[in-house]
């Protein structure tokens, strides 16, 4: 019989992260991320904390929110996306940053998870990344105060590839549609982003689910992420589930008179 994973609360769920640790954090931009878990960890009071995500989120929300507490002492992540607080303390050197790129850095997760120490890539050959001299962390005059160092190049069936070391951490949090009680997990669309790996780069990983159903409820072959790497499910409320946001909003304004074509040609 599968062991039953689910907690009451979220609160529960982040009650045991210490100062210090490492979290994996799943999401895109806002898709997908951890809503719940993340104002929980906030709630809880945990700090200098190193982030792993593929962003910080947004000012005012998602991982944004641990930044403007100064929670968070370290991010790797690809890019500073449209968080401004984010880059402020990056540029002012009140925080260390490791810039990655985006494949490469699902894949250290990834390889985290599966047990393997290190891998070689193309990704980043011939530049700063494998070279060295990426601004980790800079002194408050906007000088580099800390540079990536040089990465072992070799060649493989004659191609150049860098070894990017993988990533494992102290806890993962990440959002799923549906979970089981026995951790097995799918994802929705675009929420199957960085979910999945950075489930399976944590220790501890805890899952908040927008549907709890029971063992077996989920097909297998419907499984994206086996419940071996969830230690922890939270099942959300439907107002918590219903909650989801995009960084940026874009749509396309109507052709004037395109209304009144479209009449004309259901009612000629």
């Amino acid at each position: 019989m599968s062991r039953d994973k689910v907690v009451a609360t979220a609160a529960e769920a982040v009650a045991d992260v210490t100062a210090g640790s490492s979290v994996a954090v799943g999401g895109f931009g806002l898709a997908g991320i951890p809503w719940v878990l993340v104002e929980a960890l906030l709630e809880q009071g945990a700090d200098d904390l190193t982030v792993v995500s593929n962003n910080c989120g947004v000012d005012g929300a998602g991982l944004g929110l641990l930044l403007e507490r100064r929670r968070i002492s370290r991010v790797v992540a690809s890019y500073v996306g449209e968080n401004k607080e984010f880059a402020r303390q990056y540029l002012s050197g009140e925080l260390t940053v490791e810039l990655t790129p985006q494949g490469t850095l699902a894949e250290r997760l990834r390889a985290g998870g599966a047990g393997i120490g290190a891998f070689y890539t193309p990704t980043g050959v011939g530049t700063l990344v494998a070279e060295g001299g990426l601004p980790w962390r800079h002194h408050p005059d906007g000088t580099v105060a800390v540079a990536s160092p040089p990465k072992e190049v070799r060649s493989f069936h004659g191609r150049e590839m860098v070894l990017e070391e993988s990533i494992v951490t102290d806890v993962a949090l990440v959002r799923a549609a549906v979970a089981d009680r026995a951790g097995n997990c799918v994802f929705h669309a675009a929420a199957r982003n960085f979910n999945p790996a950075a489930a399976m780069a944590g220790r501890l990983t805890v899952v908040e689910a927008e549907r709890v159903v029971e063992a077996g409820g989920i097909g297998p072959d419907e499984v994206h992420l086996p419940g071996v790497f969830v230690q922890r499910v939270v099942p959300l409320t439907p107002e918590q589930a219903a909650r989801k946001g995009v960084e940026q909003r874009t749509t396309r304004g109507e052709r004037p008179g395109a209304g009144e074509e479209a009449r004309r040609a259901l009612d000629p």
